[in-house]
């Protein structure tokens, strides 16, 4: 991933002056944290979580102002719980901040290093991104995870929730920033992008120079329009269209285990399953479990002629079917005749987040694994384990389906860069080859 050096775009050609304040002060605050060590860092962290529990009353009655706002806009009870704050959620947030703050700083960490043969040594070390832009929706905890994840990793942020969100994201940036002024991290490193309107997004995209990486979160069409219209460099992450293949030598209660597992256990989450696929062989002693088991969960099945001929329930599936992300309790569902078409439809409609096989077989295991070209590849698991959390990262700011620089749960590892630092004694590189100059003491770093 090429992330942008210098200020390649003239702040003059920034229209909104709000925006160019709060993106200045960003850049600044970025400089300042990067050289700093762990300790100061946790420190700030430990004081955001505090401060969130601490302030908590004026935190919810923002956020009621959200909600009522909503309400009236008949937005629905689902994505209304996804806004809501109460006591216990601002709790559980202070407890993640606490997380990350005990977490391992990644940065500083020498990746790789040696000593060449003409005796310069050589590592490679990781380094902040800089100033990171998170454009995501709803869900106001988002706001506090993002800042915390880029704290820890000595990045800046620059904030753009939803509109629907906006009286809790000011309240809460504002607690922030209050909380980091007694510490050693500057206040600036956490900023909310001013406005409302679908202009200060587009700002925010074209800021190249002053942002160095932008990380959408949310459903599909945020994630295109920010891939496509945005000139900052874009780390894509996760809209999950994820499939369960059951092989012709699955355990089939195994699978069918899984199967439900990956769908109902949570199914508005982009790692829950979307799609399942069986192999012919086994169609006929699995998918009428399956069917029984997916309608008593209240699941909807979307499925091919093949699968519709073992239940009168089944919706007859539509290619969009088989391309959805539902988050919802639906499913798509075919019947395949080979591995190597299970996996041919995965390349075809999934979105290379997270796909599983249920097996006995391990050249069968070993072959989908090779074959899969997803960010995650699930063998006899469900695939609500592809996250931050569950790898044992700690945290994660999203599930990045792309191929540059990260790829899956992105911890804190992720949102680092690196840079080379190599170290001589008066090495001269020459047309002969290398010549040792005269040098001594602090001049060579002794």
């Amino acid at each position: 991933m090429a992330v942008s050096s210098g200020n390649l775009m003239p702040t003059s050609e920034i229209s909104e002056p709000d925006f160019l304040k709060v993106a200045l002060a960003a850049k600044e605050a970025a400089a300042e944290l990067a050289p700093l060590p762990r300790a100061p860092k946790d420190t700030a962290l430990r004081a955001i979580a505090d401060a969130l529990v601490a302030r908590s009353a004026e935190i919810i009655e923002a956020n009621a102002a959200d909600v009522a706002r909503a309400r009236e806009n008949g937005i629905s009870e689902y994505m209304i719980d996804r806004l809501t704050l109460d006591a216990g959620r601002i709790e559980a947030i202070a407890d993640a901040v606490r997380q990350i703050a005990d977490l391992p700083d990644p940065v500083g960490e020498v990746i790789r290093g040696n000593t060449l043969p003409n005796g310069l040594e050589l590592r490679q070390l990781r380094v902040p991104l800089g100033v990171i832009g998170i454009i995501y929706e709803g869900r106001p905890n988002v706001t506090v995870d993002a800042a915390a994840l880029c704290l820890k990793s000595g990045n800046a942020t620059l904030l753009r929730g939803s509109s629907s969100a906006y009286s809790s994201n000011t309240a809460l940036v504002k607690v922030m920033q209050e909380a980091l002024a007694g510490t050693e991290v500057p206040a600036g490193a956490v900023q909310l992008v001013p406005g409302q309107t679908r202009e200060s997004v587009k700002t925010l995209m074209k800021a190249r120079g002053l942002v160095d990486v932008l990380i959408p979160r949310g459903g599909a069409s945020l994630i295109n329009s920010v891939v496509e219209e945005s000139t900052v460099p874009v780390i894509e992450t996760g809209v999950g269209n994820c499939h369960v293949y059951v092989d012709a030598e699955a355990d089939l209660d195994l699978a069918l285990e899984i199967l439900l597992n990956a769908k109902t256990q949570r199914p508005s989450v982009c790692n829950a399953a979307e799609s399942f696929l069986v192999h012919a062989a086994v169609a006929d002693a699995f998918v009428p479990r399956a069917l029984a088991a997916l309608a008593e969960a209240g699941v909807t099945v979307h499925g091919d002629e093949r699968i519709a001929s073992y239940g009168d329930a089944v919706v007859p599936a539509t290619e969009e079917d088989f391309g959805a992300e539902y988050l919802s309790l639906d499913i798509a569902a075919a019947v395949v005749d080979s591995l190597e078409d299970a996996v041919a439809h995965i390349r075809k409609y999934g979105s290379a987040h997270t796909d599983a096989i249920v097996t006995r077989s391990v050249t069968a295991s070993r072959r989908f694994v090779a074959l899969v070209d997803s960010a995650a590849v699930a063998v006899n698991a469900s695939t609500r384990f592809t996250d931050g959390g569950e790898f044992g990262f700690g945290a994660e700011i999203g599930i990045s389906t792309q191929k540059l620089h990260a790829r899956g749960p992105m911890g804190l590892p992720e949102l680092t860069s690196t840079k080379w630092v190599y170290t001589g004694e008066g090495h001269l590189r020459t047309s002969t080859g290398t010549v040792i100059a005269s040098c001594e003491g602090e001049v060579c770093g002794k």
